[in-house]
């Protein structure tokens, strides 16, 4: 089958790479369910991008346990409580959306509507939850963003997280396309190895949690996607004309 070199979809992560959601949405998310439970945990900044090395929420708080609270490891309805825990914060982040507190990185807003306009398809793939990527456009793009996907791949609708491949692979296969007309963005060194796994050429835009992270087979490391007037700082790989990436840039990658 003879696949094209014209950019056919972008498939973007959520957490760190539409928005910086981890330290002011999640981590305080996680806080605030925690007390409503009950429990004197308490996920500093630093701790929590320890934590981050483990993907999905609920495998998180199992990780956490296991190393400071391993006594609460053994009731019997321990999946069932964690996915309680996990339910209450996820119910808070929310409500940080709703208040719009987080914004969408440099670039995010400019590239999705440039892309809607040359009728690239969108997609997201990414292990937080749908109720966690819809309250995020939604309070960010508004109600009818939604739609603007094509495809949304989120939370448990795969059995392995990354950095196993599975939710690319799902994407894809929902998209009906080839990895080798697509481009994944993300933004951690797990998000990486799921994307390069399903063999999508993948750019990405690092955050104060991930910049120190190994992103050996990015196509380039950028400091976010960049604005004409507030341009990205390249870190490392393929260089560009512009400091903002755009659709153009992106179809040149594929070629």
């Amino acid at each position: 089958m003879n696949f094209g070199n014209t950019l056919q979809a972008v498939l973007f992560d959520v957490d760190g790479t539409l928005a910086d959601t981890e330290q002011d949405g999640h981590r305080v998310a996680f806080n605030q369910a925690f007390k409503e439970n009950g429990l004197n945990w308490q996920w500093s900044i630093e701790l929590y991008g320890e934590l981050l090395q483990i993907t999905g929420g609920k495998e998180r708080i199992r990780y956490y346990m296991e190393r400071y609270s391993p006594g609460l490891l053994n009731r019997n309805d321990l999946k069932d409580w964690i996915a309680h825990l996990h339910k209450t914060k996820t119910g808070f982040y929310e409500m940080l959306m709703e208040k719009g507190s987080i914004p969408l990185r440099p670039g995010v807003v400019r590239l999705i509507h440039e892309l809607r306009d040359k009728k690239i398809m969108l997609a997201i793939a990414t292990t937080t939850t749908l109720e966690n990527v819809t309250s995020l456009l939604k309070s960010t793009l508004g109600e009818e963003s939604i739609d603007w996907f094509d495809v949304i791949g989120a939370g448990d609708i795969v059995p392995m997280k990354k950095p196993a491949p599975d939710i690319y692979h799902w994407v894809l296969n929902q998209l009906k396309l080839d990895a080798r007309q697509c481009i994944a963005i993300e933004d951690s060194e797990n998000g990486l190895k799921s994307a390069m796994a399903a063999n999508l050429l993948t750019l990405i835009t690092v955050n104060g949690y991930t910049h120190l992270q190994d992103f050996s087979g990015a196509l380039a490391i950028l400091s976010d996607l960049g604005e004409p007037e507030k341009p990205f700082t390249q870190i490392s790989g393929e260089t560009f004309k512009q400091q903002w990436i755009d659709y153009e840039i992106l179809n040149g990658l594929l070629k």
